[in-house]
């Protein structure tokens, strides 16, 4: 019989893993380690009912519409709800936000309020449910910023990219799986359907040097700037490096910003012309671009509005939306010295 006390698994599980980066922390409670698989749980109660999305009641809209005027979709519902319950009474959070609701989400009095901070977008990509197109859930953790132990506020939510302490997103395509950083590199974990369990698949993911995709909806070139549409065309070869990506847009950010993330490229949602509504761009920094940029910077890329590093913009808003350029850094900085071009 072998040694157990020699005996070397290579099947980690997410618990055992945060675990384990919680020893390089002498000082830590446990309660972001905590946090996190609160999170991983969430993922596979939301997992577990998009697998089942086209055999249950869950397709289509609700009828209701969420803060930004857009139809809330049934698993919008069931993935808002659920991250909510997993969260409300634990006492590791201040206060949570919401891509759907407009207002913070304070904890109910009832339950002990705790030092961190949740923005999440339960579902995105949601208008592609109907179409069994890949969706994702985003999220990201603060430290409350407020003084005291009393309930979470507004000022605890408007915090920078630069203040987070963890963020993360999780994909439920072919396989689920759940990707986050805590600062330490960024680690994908993929949903085990046979025991339930997320496993250590993709540790310590660095975006490719040598990019492959450009991607964002080319539907929309009208309306955007001279820079962008001749940085677009850069990309597509137009330039002395011989450079020439190939492109692939799902529509769907989290599945865009994954494929990326692991082959190299850049995602990219312009502001657009006035009058079409996106005069600041579509994405929520919050909820979408701040996170991600999180992610890009701990696995070597960047992420900019076009002039500055999404991690440095001041939020003023729940509801602030922004450009973006996430992926490779060479083209992310790329794109902003065609926009500097413009000025």
């Amino acid at each position: 019989m072998s040694d157990r006390r020699t005996f070397t698994s290579k099947v980690i599980t997410i618990e055992r893993y945060i675990l384990e980066q919680q020893r390089d922390f002498p000082e830590a409670t446990g309660m972001l380690t905590s946090l996190l698989y609160d999170l991983a749980l969430s993922a596979k109660m939301i997992a577990s009912h998009t697998m089942r999305a086209g055999l249950a009641d869950i397709l289509g809209a609700t009828g209701e519409e969420n803060a930004y005027g857009e139809q809330v979709q049934k698993l919008d519902e069931y993935a808002e709800r659920t991250i909510y319950r997993m969260n409300d009474h634990t006492g590791r959070l201040c206060v949570m936000a919401s891509e759907e609701e407009e207002d913070i989400i304070p904890i109910p009095t009832n339950y002990p309020i705790g030092r961190y901070v949740l923005h999440y977008d339960p579902l995105d990509g949601s208008s592609n449910i109907d179409y069994n197109v890949s969706v994702g859930t985003i999220f990201a953790i603060h430290r409350r910023k407020t003084a005291g132990n009393g309930p979470g506020t507004l000022e605890d939510c408007l915090q920078p990219g630069r203040n987070l302490v963890a963020a993360g997103y999780i994909i439920y395509g072919s396989s689920t799986m759940m990707v986050y950083s805590t600062g330490q590199g960024v680690h994908g974990f993929t949903l085990d359907p046979r025991i339930g369990e997320f496993l250590l698949s993709h540790p310590d993911i660095r975006i490719p040097e040598k990019p492959k995709y450009y991607s964002v909806n080319q539907g929309y070139e009208p309306r955007w700037s001279p820079g962008i549409q001749r940085y677009t065309r850069w990309l597509q070869g137009e330039n002395e490096l011989g450079i020439s990506l190939s492109l692939r847009y799902i529509g769907s950010l989290v599945a865009d910003f994954h494929r990326n993330l692991l082959a190299g490229g850049v995602f990219y949602y312009p502001a657009e012309s006035k009058g079409s509504g996106r005069g600041q761009g579509k994405l929520r920094l919050l909820y979408e671009a701040a996170p991600l940029a999180y992610l890009a910077e701990q696995a070597g890329g960047y992420a900019s509005d076009g002039t500055q590093s999404i991690l440095d913009l001041q939020p003023v808003s729940l509801q602030q939306r922004v450009p973006l350029f996430i992926g490779s850094c060479d083209l992310v900085e790329k794109a902003e010295e065609f926009l500097r071009g413009e000025e």
